[in-house]
């Protein structure tokens, strides 16, 4: 899990996966109230575990003929890989 740059207190997975969900907003440090912000990295990381294998699933191995069926599993993947997420992404301290 990422932590502060400034003072290594860890961002909580919550406060991370809120972040996303938010149009990428920055994270604030709880201990130090150092802001950070996603890098390009993460973002393309966010994307990567969540957008494109949803749409993989939808264009190419999608065994239903329901197109509800395969919206609904399109979604449960795209939740599914979104709670990996801030495991992976990087956040960047924000020059002051």
């Amino acid at each position: 899990m990422q932590k502060c740059k400034n003072c290594n207190t860890p961002f909580s997975w919550s406060s991370i996966y809120k972040s996303f969900w938010l149009g990428y907003k920055p994270i604030g440090c709880e201990n130090c109230n150092t802001e950070h912000r996603i890098t390009v990295l993460g973002r393309l990381k966010f994307v990567s575990l969540t957008i494109i294998p949803m749409l993989v699933f939808g264009h190419f191995f999608s065994p239903f003929d329901n197109a509800f069926s395969t919206i609904g599993v399109g979604i449960a993947i795209l939740i599914i890989g979104s709670l990996f997420t801030p495991y992976f992404v990087k956040y960047k301290k924000v020059a002051q």
